[in-house]
């Protein structure tokens, strides 16, 4: 698990003194700030690699939050965005593809856990990608080879010890009792 200081935000918002805020409250994390949609877009083009999760305003003049967040989804970024905003869900964000939907005014206890939250679903869905992986080539050698071949392979015993360790990470990492949480995590497998 990554630490805080390593998680990149990008925070997009007309407004410089709440993306000021937004800072100081997210002091612990790699944070960047863009003040519209245009520069968000532009931003992450060059510098996806650095940003975990995105914070996105929904209504900013010229390019609004919606548009950049389709943008983001068009061009293939896969980071975590939630819609930071006033304006209350509507039917109109049924087809919207974020995250979380938080409706302002925040906190900065609210912005931290949403961003904790948002990193946590994403390394969920890489494990569990990764587990299928993992699973898929482990099943394909067995199907293959005998198992007392495969039990003195040095490379099959380091996978399965993989494909264990992975398993408990998965195992232990979220708490399905929570519905909410349930269904961002198959959104984010999808």
């Amino acid at each position: 698990m990554i630490g805080e200081e390593e998680i990149g935000v990008l925070i997009v918002d007309d407004e410089t003194e709440v993306t000021d805020l937004y800072e100081a409250w997210l002091s612990a994390y790699r944070t960047h700030t863009v003040h519209d949609g245009e520069e968000a877009i532009a931003f992450l083009d060059q510098n996806a690699d650095r940003i975990d999760v995105v914070l996105l305003d929904r209504k900013m003049p010229g390019l609004n939050g919606e548009a950049v967040l389709k943008a983001i989804r068009d061009r293939g970024h896969d980071c975590p965005v939630a819609m930071i905003t006033a304006v209350a869900p509507d039917y109109d964000i049924i087809d919207m593809a974020f995250d979380e939907y938080v409706t302002k005014p925040v906190d900065g206890d609210q912005l931290r856990t949403t961003v904790d939250e948002l990193r946590s679903r994403a390394q969920y869905a890489d494990d569990l990608s990764r587990y299928f992986s993992l699973v898929s080539t482990h099943a394909s050698l067995v199907s293959e080879h005998p198992a007392d071949e495969l039990r003195e392979n040095e490379e099959f015993v380091a996978l399965e010890a993989e494909l264990e360790t992975v398993r408990d990470t998965i195992d232990n990492a979220v708490d399905f009792g929570d519905h909410r949480e349930f269904q961002h995590l198959l959104r984010e497998l999808d």
